[in-house]
């Protein structure tokens, strides 16, 4: 966060430059994942401490970070890709390939619109104090997002708009990836797993059927974690690369059939 942070005032000072821009805009990649992190596993003990972290997330991330909680903690954690989750994978198709995978993000978003909102309806009625605490965050980032604006649209667009947007964006891919054609009602290949080079740079994030197993471990731990359960997941669960599934499934798949992701769900579905 203070790197993301230095880059973006760095950049707004000395302007653009093609190398240190690649790097921040992966770096708003990665302040997504310290996002949902931080809201399974608190960063701080204290409460204030957090409360802040909540806001210098949510001007990079693009969204109110609270909003983790209602869609993702309470809603995608019970449910994991089970009818009633707001982020199913299969909401329109069974088919996983390269268009659903691009119109998944703002599907996605739509429909997570409405836990937000019955959270903040909750939070009215049972923790006054907690329900301005989340519309603090909005009203934070409405402001950071005009007043950049008015300062110099063209920097706002670039330095502050688009990252938020890649990051938004990359994260619901990631979730979908995740999930699509895993089957929900398994025990162990409800997820899919990434084991590359991606989880240095992004917080273990591949780890995913240990996180869905115990979301409030720290992610630190998911590799060894992982490694326990391990044998219990498909191999096909279990990817070595994430661009390499994401090149071979869908942009190889598309002359090269034999790469096509199989759907566990409905081969359990026509079985039942």
């Amino acid at each position: 966060m203070i790197l993301t942070t230095a880059l973006f005032v760095t950049q707004w000072t000395f302007g653009f430059e093609w190398a240190v821009y690649i790097v921040y805009l992966f770096l708003s990649v990665a302040v997504t994942v310290i996002a949902h992190n931080h809201n399974h596993l608190p960063i701080w003990r204290g409460k204030k401490m957090n409360a802040l972290t909540d806001y210098w997330l949510t001007v990079f991330y693009g969204f109110p970070a609270f909003a983790w909680i209602p869609t993702h903690n309470k809603n995608h954690h019970a449910l994991n890709n089970r009818e009633g989750d707001y982020t199913i994978t299969y909401r329109l198709t069974e088919h996983n390939h390269l268009m659903m995978l691009l119109a998944y993000p703002t599907v996605s978003s739509f429909y997570q619109q409405k836990p937000i909102s019955d959270y903040l309806k909750a939070q009215w009625k049972a923790d006054r104090s907690e329900f301005w605490h989340c519309l603090s965050e909005y009203i934070l980032l409405a402001v950071w997002i005009v007043v950049a604006l008015v300062i110099d649209w063209k920097k706002a667009l670039l330095f502050v708009i688009i990252p938020q947007q890649v990051g938004l964006f990359s994260v619901l891919i990631f979730n979908y990836i995740q999930h699509v054609h895993a089957d929900e009602e398994s025990e162990w290949n409800h997820s899919r797993n990434f084991l590359g080079l991606l989880n240095t740079l992004l917080f273990n994030n591949g780890y995913h059927t240990v996180h869905h197993e115990r979301a409030g471990l720290h992610w630190s731990k998911t590799p060894e974690a992982h490694a326990k359960v391990a044998e219990k997941i498909s191999p096909v669960l279990q990817q070595p690369s994430f661009w390499g599934f994401i090149f071979k499934s869908y942009f190889l798949s598309i002359v090269m059939p034999k790469y096509k992701t199989r759907s566990m769900r409905a081969e359990r579905l026509s079985h039942s």
